[in-house]
């Protein structure tokens, strides 16, 4: 395993990324790659483990709010900003034209009036609910290069796949008055069992995914669904203070430590300046920062046109001319977009100060024998512990933080099961990025439900590592073997995050 800062391969067809970490002297760098090296005693818990996201670690009473709090260190001039930020994501945006103009411009295809209806409470969505509202999960559609031009931009990062030809990047399920939407999201679960040591019966549900009462004809015969549901909202702004450098050092997409385990970086190419950068957020890491994130959500699912995506009419395509023909809530008093500059601004402000939540029972003996069974059935592959952020960070409340939040931010091969054949730049139909696991433990009192993996399939925790296959076959296998008292210790673990 690579120590931080080092970074042990070539990036093929990428600008030089710092094979090391360029903002600390050696010493620093000695300090952090001690600091950060995976645990060996179980006996007790870490230094600092309880503050898993550093000095901006929320300590409020632990309520349905627990992801909803300021990162703790932000200090009262910075934290206005960020609840200025809050009403602007729970902002709901109307139909044009309205007479609230400041308001208006919401669709006209869209899948939500603001980001709290997916993020609620900044937590994990949900698929489609018994009453078939798929409010907190969207489905991406995409279809491979169909031409050599096409395919040299997906080589290049310009495009990481192209969109339906009638339905755009993402079937929109519902429409302003006087439009139809595009379809609805049809699931149906087939339920197949697992048997683990000990003769523990565990029923995992498949879903199907299709599309239902299609508006404007069919879609594309190569294009492919991808659910996605809505992902928790904290820590966002530390893991964009992690250091590429130290993501990169775990990555070997060639396998040389033989372990099976072939974390990739995801190359993509940053929407606002153009330039390479290393994507980290997003379910196949598509996005390079929280701007970027921000801006794609806002124009593709609920329509609202900004600086970085200023098309006012959304994802409507050009074989959807109803849509075109709609009013928008472009104010050109107000400026060029229906939500300008420092609506942008502090909307990705409020996302990058989500706190996390400080643990619960970290020091507690089982938590510590699940943790230290976590460790030795290899689940740290992937879901690697710590880092410690740059201490040149653009923010000064992320700068230099120890942080714990158990993912290498890496693309893996995850197996058929979770595969959606759907290829986002550098990752192919099978891959997704290592998701974060700080917070987990909270979903049920946050979300109010207990629903994971990037279509809500899993039903449990359980579930979703019997779900791993892939690269983490291995690990997944190590846990069904367990005997039903270390499975438990280890699933208390994840929950103490």
């Amino acid at each position: 395993m690579a120590l931080a800062g080092t970074v042990p391969f070539a990036l093929a067809d990428s600008p030089d990324f710092p094979s090391h970490r360029t903002d600390l002297d050696a010493a620093e760098t000695k300090r952090v790659e001690e600091v950060t090296r995976p645990a060996t005693d179980f006996s007790k818990a870490e230094a600092y483990e309880a503050m898993e996201s550093g000095a901006t670690t929320s300590i409020a009473p632990v309520t349905a709010d627990a992801f909803s709090q300021p990162s703790a260190n932000l200090g009262l001039e910075r934290e206005q900003n960020f609840h200025l930020g809050n009403a602007l994501f729970r902002k709901l945006w109307i139909t044009a034209p309205s007479s609230t103009q400041a308001s208006d411009g919401l669709g006209p295809l869209y899948n939500a009036r603001s980001c709290q209806s997916c993020h609620v409470k900044d937590g994990r969505g949900h698929p489609p609910d018994v009453n078939g509202s798929a409010i907190s999960m969207v489905l991406r559609l995409a279809r491979p290069a169909g031409s050599a031009q096409e395919a040299e931009a997906i080589k290049d990062h310009s495009a990481p796949n192209f969109p339906d030809p009638v339905y755009g990047t993402q079937l929109q399920d519902i429409a302003v008055p006087g439009l139809a939407s595009e379809g609805k999201v049809s699931v149906d679960y087939f339920e197949q069992t697992v048997t683990l040591a000990g003769g523990e019966i565990v029923s995992l549900r498949k879903p199907h995914y299709a599309v239902a009462d299609l508006a404007y004809g069919p879609l594309g015969s190569d294009t492919t669904l991808s659910p996605r549901v809505a992902p928790p909202m904290i820590g966002l702004g530390l893991i964009e203070a992690i250091s590429d450098a130290d993501i990169l050092a775990h990555a070997d997409p060639d396998d040389r430590d033989g372990d099976g385990v072939r974390g990739r970086a995801a190359i993509v190419r940053d929407h606002l300046s153009g330039t390479i950068a290393l994507g980290r957020f997003g379910w196949k890491a598509q996005n390079a920062t929280i701007r970027d994130q921000v801006a794609s959500a806002l124009a593709t699912d609920i329509g609202i046109s900004n600086p970085d995506r200023p098309n006012a009419f959304g994802d409507c395509t050009d074989k959807e001319p109803a849509c075109l023909a709609m009013p928008t809530g472009v104010q050109k008093r107000l400026g060029d977009t229906e939500a300008p500059g420092p609506i942008l601004d502090l909307v990705t402000y409020y996302s990058q100060n989500l706190a996390v939540p400080a643990r619960r029972k970290a020091s507690f003996p089982e938590t510590l024998r699940g943790k230290r069974i976590f460790y030795e059935s290899g689940c740290i592959a992937c879901h690697m512990p710590k880092f410690v952020t740059r201490s040149d960070a653009a923010a000064e409340a992320q700068s230099f933080q120890l942080i714990w939040p158990y993912s290498d931010f890496l693309l893996h091969d995850m197996g058929d099961g979770l595969a959606d054949g759907q290829p986002v730049g550098v990752a192919t139909g099978r891959d997704w990025r290592t998701p974060p696991l700080w917070g987990i433990g909270l979903t049920k009192t946050v979300s109010g439900q207990t629903l994971f993996l990037h279509d809500g399939r899993a039903r449990s925790l359980t579930e979703a590592i019997l779900w791993h296959g892939g690269e983490a076959e291995k690990a997944r296998n190590a846990f069904a073997s367990l005997a039903k008292d270390d499975r438990d210790a280890l699933i208390t673990f994840l929950e103490s995050l």
